[in-house]
């Protein structure tokens, strides 16, 4: 016992090797195939043309698309792909017009940093392409690229129509199928919430539905924002997709009246997967709901939703469908380019990012032109993955990247030392580009053990330097870890103090607001107003919970502090179902409570607001919140009490 003991404080803590496991995913075999492909048969094209250096700079374009095709649209994946490959080219032009310069190299590629920084920003488009801007300027400035200047990007991005033109073989055939899975995937989603209501496993569920129902939106409306008039299959498709968020606004009923009288009838669950299956396939012979006689006002929500959401699915006219996309259809591309430039310029955090990385870049510039490393550009490369801060943690990333780097080298030397150069590079490809996709959906660490011989083997088609090369990469690896850890962590507070609460009570300020709607005046509020406030909310909580779980990552004081908030994010969280109950169940019949009492509701939650900005803990915590205990809103006061408290003096 003592033994094992000992051994449980000599383990490593769990914020240090989370990252380490590998996450429980399915193969993408189709993007195995796909990369093995698309690295592999340029390096053949070289080697049959006798220009094996031409072949390495396609596969290294192709690299860059393989791990940027992470959509599931088609339209997503041409912009994830061939907009990124723009900036890649710029961003090796840029560094071959450097190489060889030594300061005004660092000066250059420090420049390059602050406008990948500043741009990450934007969304996940413009965070690859920044990535790739500077991922490529660091290449260019690092390795000897051929004559004359414009070869490089050429090839380059040569290798990203690769890469695009393999994905693109199945759009003729599977146009529609991404978005109409997605919606089909949110109804399923629904399906388990309604088969997990009045149970522990509600709570997951519920984030499952968020997640799935922001991702379909995402999908459609990009759909819809590329499309004029009113086109049959995307109208149809978006009006499917709308009548889920009435099953989900019924759905917190639902599970208020399963903890009260029991399960919810196995047909409503069967009935949505019946819908589902019917969005997949695109059909529309879909039978009326054979459903109980709903007797209560949660029962009358949910029978309501369900047989609205048949009529329409079953509906094939789409003119007669209500494809309202106000929930979130993107502005006009003027108006988003107008929003995005102020935002990239005027936002502190987009400079004090581009600073972070600017200065990190400079520094592993600085450092090798200095001091004599062979092949400095390794420095500058793990500098720049490990500081993207929208991919996770900079400190475990940091780790992440030493170990996946190790274990990656371990596989690099073993091919480099075995396996003689010329046309064994090619099946030796085909295997290592095939992990990529398959390491890459494990967590950071596998992909990076998967990309670090890839590069590797690219890099000795291009200056051949063979075994020579597993040791250094290694120290530069550390080097740059190292880099990123000091000057873009550990020297700027707002990376290691967490923000945590004050992301919360904008959340908790959000969430009086969604009250003060609901409840407005006892009356029936704008319906499509509370709609759309209710899904910016549970979009915006989504949002802190994925912070939250990144700060868990984090080491001492962050992580546990992000621990010890954690419960009251699940409070909030509940707060808004329950008040999204209250409304469905004054909406088929209970009787609406009187104006004090939801007030009185709203001004705790911006008590607790107030409270959690001015310190990390309130002083006096007040849980009565009296009202009529039989009346609509008692489970909502009930939820605000549990809130009060965990927010109290204990939150450490």
């Amino acid at each position: 016992m003592a033994r094992s003991r000992g051994a449980g404080r000599l383990a490593p803590p769990a914020w240090l090797t989370a990252g380490m496991r590998p996450a429980p995913a399915p193969v993408p075999w189709a993007a195995v195939l796909r990369a093995a492909v698309a690295l592999s048969a340029p390096l053949a094209a070289g080697l049959a043309l006798d220009r094996p250096a031409y072949g390495a700079l396609v596969s290294m374009g192709a690299l860059s698309g393989v791990i940027g095709d992470t959509a599931d649209a088609y339209r997503m994946r041409v912009l994830n792909i061939a907009v990124p490959q723009l900036f890649g080219a710029v961003g090796v032009t840029l560094g071959t017009l450097v190489f060889g310069h030594g300061w005004a190299a660092v000066a250059v590629l420090t420049c390059v940093a602050l406008v990948s920084g500043m741009i990450s920003s934007i969304g996940a488009v413009a965070s690859v392409s920044g990535l790739l801007l500077l991922l490529n300027a660091v290449v260019g400035a690092g390795l000897p690229m051929p004559d004359p200047w414009w070869t490089a990007p050429l090839l380059l991005g040569l290798g990203g129509l690769v890469v695009l033109a393999l994905t693109l073989l199945g759009w003729p055939l599977r146009r529609a199928a991404p978005e109409r899975a997605a919606v089909a995937a949110t109804y399923r989603a629904v399906a388990d919430l309604y088969e997990a209501a009045g149970t522990s496993a509600y709570d997951e569920r519920r984030q499952t539905v968020t997640a799935a129902l922001d991702h379909a939106y995402d999908l459609v409306l990009a759909r819809r924002a590329r499309q004029h008039g009113r086109a049959a299959a995307p109208v149809r498709l978006l009006a499917r997709l709308n009548v889920v968020v009435p099953l989900v606004e019924a759905a917190p009923a639902a599970h208020l009246r399963s903890r009260i009288v029991g399960p919810q009838p196995p047909e409503v669950p069967a009935a949505v997967r019946d819908l589902a299956d019917a969005v997949a396939e695109g059909r529309s012979d879909v039978p009326d709901p054979d459903l109980p006689a709903p007797e209560r006002p949660s029962e009358k929500a949910v029978d309501h939703a369900l047989r609205h959401a048949a009529s329409v699915v079953r509906e094939t006219d789409p003119e007669r469908h209500d494809a309202d996309d106000r929930l979130g259809r993107p502005a006009a591309l003027r108006v988003r380019l107008r929003r995005t430039t102020r935002a990239v310029l005027l936002s502190g955090a987009s400079w004090r990012y581009g600073l972070r990385l600017a200065l990190c870049i400079g520094l592993a510039q600085a450092l090798v032109s200095l001091v004599a490393v062979p092949r400095s550009y390794w420095v500058a490369l793990t500098v720049t993955f490990v500081m993207k801060p929208d991919f996770g943690s900079v400190f475990s990333r940091a780790v992440l990247r030493a170990f996946g780097t190790a274990l990656g080298l371990l596989l690099a030397a073993l091919v480099l030392a075995e396996v003689p150069r010329g046309w064994w590079d090619v099946p030796v490809m085909v295997v290592l580009a095939g992990l990529i996709p398959a390491f890459s959906a494990k967590g950071y660490a596998f992909q990076t053990a998967a990309v670090t011989p890839v590069i590797l083997l690219l890099s000795d088609v291009l200056n051949h330097q063979g075994f020579g090369l597993v040791l250094p990469r290694l120290y530069d690896s550390l080097v740059g870890c190292g880099i990123a850890l000091v000057a873009g962590y550990l020297l700027w507070p707002e990376s290691w103090h967490t923000r945590i609460g004050d992301r919360l009570a904008d959340a908790v300020s959000d969430t009086a607001d969604y009250v003060a709607l609901a409840f407005a005046g006892g009356e029936r509020p704008d319906r499509s107003a509370r709609l759309r406030a209710r899904r910016a909310l549970y979009r915006d909580l989504s949002t802190v919970r994925s912070e939250f779980q990144r700060a868990l990552t984090e080491p001492p004081p962050t992580g546990p502090r992000a621990a010890a908030w954690w419960p009251l994010v699940v409070a909030v969280e509940r707060v808004v179902d329950a008040t999204t109950a209250a409304r469905v169940r004054i909406d088929h019949g209970a009787p609406a409570p009187d104006p004090a009492e939801a007030a009185e509701v709203e001004r705790e939650l911006r008590e607790l607001a107030e409270g959690l900005r001015a310190d990390d803990t309130l002083a006096e915590v007040r849980t009565e919140l009296p009202g009529d205990e039989n009346g609509v809103l008692e489970p909502l006061r009930q939820e605000v009490r549990a809130a009060r408290a965990v927010a109290g003096p204990d939150l450490r």
